[in-house]
């Protein structure tokens, strides 16, 4: 059954249904008839993850302002797409949303032979939240601090690199290293993270990118430390770790940004998409929103409609190439 979110609790990195919702302001309600029932959000990973805290924590903002209704309803599997295919065929009409990562939308057309719904003609994408740092860490086994030891290190000696999924962002990362700097290092795959950090704390892996709060207990025991943050920002769990153009690499192999996607079917009215969009981007400065945002280190808002279209077609044209130049077979 869909969970409810309530007004009472604030949801965090899990959480349960429970609830009432309050009066909408006027301001709102002077707005139209949009909403005028519950609204339903369809998670397309599991409860207790960054995408489902977001998806509770800014759906309780929608719902306290509006006076509806927001339910979350997880629909996980096949890396996300069985969530989004249902959501491609329920009706345009502003009360059913995916909430998903932005590889569901743009990597996994190059990973899959069939999604279940086409990406760009099914959906339109109402906000993105950027979903943080990736840090990438080395084994206390490895002598080195920065991304230039790192490679120097490499050449020389045996390294595993952990990568939580075919196709994901450290897969692509370490693979742009062994390529450009001619590194032979062996790109170990796991099914998530869980396996990967645990096989990085008994010293199986040398190196590895992922989620700082799934590292953090590998980082409180100092079995691992950070080389690098891939991205635009340094990680907020990991203020003196630089980025990679900090540390003088501008490639763009070595920059990551993804969001977390709050998408509606294509034929949604444009004033809904629009007032869904300010409401969700408005829902990160809530008082459920800001703890989430502050439970998983993220310092980014979101980007509204407009925004997030706009590079929503600048990282299908940077990630895409990136993901078939691994040679991976479509499942």
């Amino acid at each position: 059954m869909p969970s409810l979110i309530t007004t009472r609790r604030t949801l965090l990195r899990t959480g349960t249904a429970a609830g009432l919702t309050l009066a909408a302001p006027s301001i709102v309600r002077a707005q139209g008839a949009w909403p005028n029932k519950p609204i339903t959000i369809v998670v397309n990973f599991p409860a207790g993850g960054l995408t489902d805290g977001i998806a509770r924590a800014f759906g309780q903002h929608v719902s306290q302002a509006t006076g509806q209704q927001v339910l979350i309803d997880n629909k996980p599997g096949a890396s996300g797409n069985i969530g989004a295919a249902m959501v491609a065929r329920t009706p345009a009409d502003g009360y059913t949303f995916l909430h998903s990562v932005s590889s569901t939308l743009i990597q996994n057309r190059v990973l899959f032979k069939t999604l279940g719904f086409d990406p760009d003609k099914d959906f339109t994408i109402v906000s993105g939240t950027p979903s943080g740092v990736l840090p990438v860490v080395v084994h206390k086994s490895v002598p080195v601090t920065n991304l230039k030891d790192f490679i120097g290190y490499a050449r020389d000696h045996k390294v595993n690199f952990g990568s939580w999924a075919l196709g994901s962002s450290a897969h692509i990362f370490a693979q742009a290293l062994n390529e450009k700097y001619g590194l032979k290092m062996e790109i170990v795959t796991y099914k998530g993270e869980a396996p990967m950090w645990q096989d990085m704390g008994a010293g199986s892996l040398q190196a590895a990118m992922g989620s700082p709060q799934a590292m953090n207990a590998l980082l409180v025991k100092g079995d691992i430390r950070g080389i690098v943050a891939p991205s635009k920002v340094r990680a907020a769990q990991l203020p003196d770790v630089p980025t990679s153009r900090e540390q003088g690499f501008d490639d763009d192999s070595f920059t990551f940004w993804g969001w977390l996607a709050l998408a509606a079917p294509a034929a949604t009215p444009k004033e809904i998409v629009k007032k869904m969009s300010d409401l969700w981007v408005a829902g990160a400065e809530s008082e459920p929103g800001r703890k989430m945002m502050q439970g998983f280190g993220l310092v980014e808002k979101p980007l509204n409609h407009e925004e997030v279209m706009v590079d929503y077609e600048k990282q299908k044209g940077i990630l895409i190439p990136r993901v078939q130049a691994l040679g991976l077979k479509p499942e």
